[in-house]
């Protein structure tokens, strides 16, 4: 989450005129991530979350988003709600942006997660693929691997700036992955954003999932590797296989991997980490000036990327064949 676009009193005031939530008691930008503006709304009726969707967001996939969130919620995952207008509608327009209230999720995310951690990942996610298992939306992944030359074509000539190298071994890891990724798995929904920093811990609780907004129909596996790669690194960038094979273990006891899955797990892992750094690179090198935003390294994703180039049994990862 970010602020990009800033919302005046008065925006504001005309905005939530056509929602039931009361007088605001206060509003304040969350500087998190780099997608949308966010904004924690306190109102006489509770917490919320506002989103204003910014230009990486399509306005036409919102209904698929927010219709997510609504059907996940019915079916017991622990995610926000969208909150509808008195009209009904769950969309509008602020500041210029089309516009989104969802309820607040109380917890903790924790951004050095623990092997407990993991495994409560795990289980969340793998009910999450299954809950949405009967979602009648559907919504192609725009950052497949299809996008990634694209993606890193305008910025290839600066890559070298970040790292010396980098645009080559860019340029390699692409044409691997393309004569490489494997076919014919099982697919699904996928949340395709499950970083530690969308994931909220309280108790007990089944844990909380945010930010659905890369949500896509995909391989059900490239979901737990991206996992694999946000939550089973150290912050010295070493691999943590206890965490891994709780992970996995966690997902299994809900949702069983098949072997075609299982021996994909490497190559689908090398294509997360791709996908990351690529996307941070764009973000690194044209965070718009002023922006109430951190933009991430790509480094730490190319870090992670060849450490996944070394792999040659799953085992190494955690995971029993």
């Amino acid at each position: 989450m970010a602020v990009y676009t800033e919302v005046s009193d008065a925006d504001l005031a005309a905005f939530l005129d056509s929602y039931d939530l009361g007088c605001v008691r206060s509003l304040k930008g969350i500087a998190e991530g780099v997608e949308n503006s966010n904004y924690l709304l306190h109102t006489e009726k509770g917490s919320f979350i506002l989103t204003l969707y910014e230009k990486r967001v399509e306005e036409e996939n919102l209904p698929f988003f927010l219709g997510l969130m609504d059907h996940l919620c019915a079916r017991g995952i622990n995610c926000p709600r969208p909150v509808r207008a008195r009209s009904g509608a769950a969309l509008g327009k602020l500041s210029g942006r089309p516009a989104a209230i969802v309820t607040f999720l109380e917890g903790i995310c924790h951004n050095r997660p623990t092997v407990s951690d993991c495994a409560r990942l795990g289980g969340a996610l793998a009910r999450l693929h299954q809950a949405a298992a009967d979602f009648k939306g559907s919504r192609d992944n725009s950052l497949s691997l299809a996008a990634w030359p694209r993606l890193f074509a305008p910025v290839a000539c600066c890559a070298d700036d970040v790292e010396p190298g980098l645009a080559a071994a860019v340029a390699a890891e692409l044409g691997f992955l393309e004569a490489n990724w494997p076919r014919n798995l099982p697919r699904g929904i996928i949340h395709a954003d499950l970083f530690p920093d969308n994931v909220l811990f309280l108790g007990d609780e089944a844990p909380g999932l945010i930010d659905f907004y890369f949500a896509c129909a995909d391989d059900l596996a490239y979901d737990l590797a991206i996992c694999l790669n946000a939550w089973c690194f150290e912050a010295d960038g070493a691999f943590n296989v206890q965490k891994a094979a709780a992970l996995f273990e966690a997902y299994q006891r809900v949702r069983p991997l098949t072997p075609l899955e299982i021996a994909a797990i490497p190559v689908l892992s090398r294509g997360a980490a791709l996908r990351f750094a690529l996307t941070r690179l764009i973000d690194w090198l044209h965070v718009p000036a002023g922006a109430l935003v951190h933009p991430k390294n790509p480094i730490e994703y190319m870090q992670k990327l060849r450490f996944h180039q070394k792999i040659t049994d799953v085992r190494e990862l955690g995971l029993a064949q």
